[in-house]
């Protein structure tokens, strides 16, 4: 009997060992409004810098997705531990206060923007966007509308990426090559139209950390929102993501 549990044991052991090994798959984290704010979706500018404080002590080095997709091409490296950190929606303290925290913690992120609502109470100018890009912010496409793209037609899912963007590159002087859901809603049907007129991946709902297997138009995400139990809540969610990818979920 004792020879059984000890068997049970090292075979724990070894599953546990196996778990929590550090993996080559890279998490993005999801994020919206960083503002006193009092909404799920919002992280206050403490919580937030808290967050970039621990991925900074504990040695992650955020990458763009434009990085990330070079390095599954085989152009360039990535660095130890790297991090994707994205907004979407594009609101005004994306560049008012997040971007000083990401700065003073040498880190940078990608938002994707919605362009209709540029310029409109709470979110970002152009000028800020512009200025956000010269500062290292990668820009992506969140649609023309923010309008969930399994619940419009495969005409309205077209024009909103084409639309959404020609705008964002004609404001920016840059091709855009990424794209977020909103609500990380999709469907076959719009991956495909994405990958027809030029983009290279698209952000999803879906948990977890992305590789070379992941699909392009499904890119998994951690989202981050309103803690209740502090930093411990965001250590949980990056366990988390890390245990669905080892465990293939």
């Amino acid at each position: 009997m004792n020879k059984y549990l000890a068997f049970g044991a090292l075979f724990l052991v070894a599953i546990l060992g196996w778990l929590f090994l550090p993996t080559n798959a890279v998490p993005m984290l999801a994020y919206h409004q960083v503002g006193e704010v009092d909404d799920i979706y919002s992280v206050t500018p403490g919580q937030f810098e808290e967050q970039m404080e621990y991925l900074q002590k504990n040695g992650y080095h955020a990458i763009s997705l434009e990085e990330l997709f070079d390095f599954y091409e085989g152009k360039g490296n990535l660095p130890a531990k790297p991090i994707i950190i994205t907004f979407d929606d594009g609101y005004a303290d994306n560049y008012l206060t997040a971007l000083p925290i990401l700065e003073k913690y040498n880190l940078s992120a990608t938002v994707f923007i919605v362009p209709s609502l540029m310029g409109t109470v709470d979110y970002l100018s152009w000028e800020q966007v512009v200025e956000m890009q010269k500062r290292h912010t990668e820009i992506g496409s969140h649609t023309m509308s923010h309008i969930g793209m399994n619940e419009i037609s495969a005409a309205e899912q077209k024009r909103e990426a084409v639309t959404s963007k020609t705008a964002l590159e004609q404001q920016l002087g840059k091709p855009i090559h990424f794209f977020a859901y909103p609500y990380g809603q999709f469907s076959t049907t719009s991956q495909q139209i994405l990958k027809e007129t030029g983009y290279k991946g698209a952000c999803s709902g879906i948990p977890g950390l992305n590789d070379k297997n992941t699909n392009s138009y499904a890119l998994k995400r951690i989202n981050v929102p309103q803690p209740k139990y502090g930093l411990w809540e965001f250590r949980l969610r990056l366990l988390r993501a890390h245990l669905y990818s080892k465990l293939g979920l």
